[in-house]
């Protein structure tokens, strides 16, 4: 099968052209999606090949136009509704939790919502505290809804696809620092498998587990283990809600030890859910305690030598991989 060389960013743009071009019920929505082209450039072009009933530039109200999505959901669309950041979309959480999540159940059946939500995420960009957070562990402690961190160019493109065959709420965090990455993948876009985790790099003396912008970090410190003749396997684990616990328990059950790499703050995190998780689940594999790399408790900071401190680093991974009795 002939391949193609996209960046993440042309990928996920890649999804949404294939989507409008081949179901009439798709459309676009969002902050400056339109001639803009998306707070990234995510949808640069799509205005002029679709046309602004298929690509709607909204006003500066996440609750409003999250609100919309939902109510054109109910009505058989299938909206892709984009926020420009994680941070903002707290803006809208009345409509994820109260309606996006709940109506299903809450109808006994009886309706169903196939709506689609993206948004970057992450610090690494020098844009502070109000654009740099990892919420993504927020939408992940809510049932009703799927929670999806493509960490590769062909996730990027094929979560999109898979999201949008879901007939449930299914959001999608773009970590922003990987919007520029680059890679070959298949020339015929397709959906992906969201219901599982993948493993990026084989190993058996540790387990790395992690998702979204974090991969490319764990994927550097495995390879400075490797130098050390310790052979980490890392665990992308793609999907946040439902997580693929049964993935991270087959490599614990080889390496006896697992770090959790998660760029949320530790308190109440995603890396603490699957901390429990392994301690309930796994307790008699493990032959160290779990352990977490997480970025620091504060606001992530706008100057770069202090925004780099306050995030998990591949160094910060080996740190702890070194540490741990191997």
């Amino acid at each position: 099968m002939s391949t193609v060389k996209l960046t993440y960013r042309e990928a996920v743009r890649a999804a949404l052209r294939h989507a409008l071009a081949t179901d009439d019920r798709v459309f676009l929505m969002g902050e400056d999606v339109g001639g803009y082209g998306g707070a990234f450039a995510v949808s640069l072009g799509l205005l002029d090949e679709f046309g602004p009933e298929r690509v709607r530039n909204t006003p500066l109200s996440e609750s409003a136009f999250v609100g919309a999505g939902i109510g054109a959901a109910l009505g058989g669309m299938r909206p892709i509704v984009e926020v420009m950041t994680i941070n903002f979309s707290l803006l809208s959480l009345d409509q994820v939790v109260n309606n996006a999540a709940a109506l299903r159940y809450m109808s006994g059946g009886q309706v169903s919502i196939p709506l689609v939500v993206r948004m970057a995420t992450g610090g690494g960009r020098q844009l502070a505290a109000q654009h740099a957070h990892s919420l993504e562990a927020w939408y992940a402690h809510v049932p009703g809804i799927k929670s999806l961190a493509p960490a590769t160019v062909e996730d990027a493109r094929g979560m999109v696809l898979a999201a949008l065959d879901d007939p449930d709420p299914v959001f999608i965090f773009e970590h922003a620092t990987l919007y520029p990455l680059e890679a070959d993948v298949d020339e015929e876009p397709r959906p992906v498998d969201i219901a599982h985790a993948a493993v990026r790099r084989r190993g058996n003396d540790v387990t790395l587990v992690t998702y979204g912008g974090s991969l490319g970090k764990c994927l550097e410190a495995a390879d400075e283990l490797a130098g050390d003749g310790i052979e980490a396997e890392v665990v992308d684990l793609r999907t946040l809600r439902p997580l693929d616990i049964d993935a991270v328990l087959a490599s614990l059950a080889k390496t006896h030890r697992v770090v959790i790499v998660d760029e949320g703050w530790k308190t109440g995190s995603l890396a603490g859910e699957i901390s429990a998780q392994v301690m309930e689940h796994g307790f008699d594999l493990l032959d160290w305690p779990v352990q977490r790399v997480c970025s620091a408790e504060v606001p992530i900071p706008y100057a770069k030598h202090l925004e780099d401190a306050a995030l998990p680093s591949a160094e910060d991974v080996v740190t702890v991989v070194r540490e741990i009795g191997i």
